[in-house]
């Protein structure tokens, strides 16, 4: 069983990959595929996206990487954990920049696309997808780079570790 800063540099490691890899997806592959859509897909498709990504296995990642994170650096604090703990806590920096910008921006603009009226109601799906697309594209954008940086931290934080370790100063 490994030790508790390696645990916790790890599971903080893989589930901010996970949060990085998911907002990377999005940034090249599903907004582009959905931005060649008509109106009425985008915003249906969007719709049941936000619907689906609300669920255990996202919500354990998303809210884990910040918890781990925050844990890691707790657990480097004293002793040799020196060295590693700057890279835990600038991770835990662009993490919080993360959930910032989901918070304050993405999950408004997703529940404002949710209540924009149906899709086969009549409401004007050109209007609903231009108030929506550009804004979340770019804000997803932050995300993707916030969380791509925050991972990488961590990255360096588990060499430096194991470097450590091997050392015997951890």
């Amino acid at each position: 069983m490994p030790e508790p800063r390696t645990a916790a540099l790890v599971v903080a490691t893989v589930t901010t990959g996970l949060i990085a890899g998911l907002f990377y997806a999005y940034a090249c592959s599903v907004m582009p595929g959905l931005g060649r859509a008509d109106d009425r897909t985008f915003v249906e498709a969007m719709r049941r996206i936000n619907v689906a990504i609300l669920n255990g296995w996202f919500a354990l990642c998303f809210a884990g990487a910040p918890l781990a994170c925050g844990a890691a650096a707790l657990l480097h604090l004293g002793g040799g954990g020196r060295p590693v703990l700057p890279w835990t806590v600038a991770a835990f920096a662009l993490y919080a920049v993360v959930l910032v910008v989901t918070f304050r921006v993405n999950v408004p603009l997703n529940d404002a696309l949710a209540a924009a009226g149906a899709v086969d109601r009549g409401a004007d799906l050109a209007a609903v997808r231009e108030r929506f697309e550009a804004r979340w594209v770019r804000w997803n954008t932050v995300r993707a780079v916030a969380a791509t940086a925050s991972f990488g931290c961590l990255v360096w934080a588990l060499v430096l570790h194991g470097r450590l370790v091997q050392g015997g100063g951890g």
